[in-house]
């Protein structure tokens, strides 16, 4: 890679006179790089499956849940949903008819966990997100 730098370097110079830009010789870091994060869809209520409005009404009521693990500490390992305090996110279950176990549907609620700020579902277990408009 120098040895590019260098051949880059000489070439400009040979072309354009001795005022030539001196290339840096080490890689950047990636703290070099800010990475912006990903913008969030907003999906309507009404077109997510029904069971999505039955988990919301579960939340906003305070339960109870059909999964112990429902209301736990989501803590938003994959870095999708906006950077928060550790314990601003909570998960709740949205129930897949015919499946085994709790599948792969989730509400996400932020902030107060019987009236979170935002709500977030994913059909695919944190793979994506989109942010639940509740009005429609």
């Amino acid at each position: 890679m120098r040895t590019l730098i260098a051949a880059v370097v000489l070439a400009t110079t040979a072309a354009f006179g001795s005022t030539a830009y001196a290339a840096p010789t080490t890689a950047p870091t990636s703290s070099t790089y800010v990475v912006a994060p990903t913008a969030i869809d907003t999906c309507a209520l009404s077109s997510l499956p029904s069971q999505a409005s039955d988990t919301l009404e579960l939340i906003h009521s305070g339960g109870p849940f059909p999964y112990s693990q429902d209301g736990v500490v989501f803590q938003n390992r994959e870095g999708i949903l906006p950077a928060e305090s550790s314990s601003y996110y909570h998960e709740y279950t949205v129930i897949t008819p015919g499946s085994p176990d709790r599948g792969a549907r989730r509400l996400i609620g932020g902030g107060a966990k019987t009236d979170p700020a935002h709500v977030y579902y994913t059909g695919d277990h944190y793979a994506s997100f989109c942010e639940v408009d509740e009005n429609n």
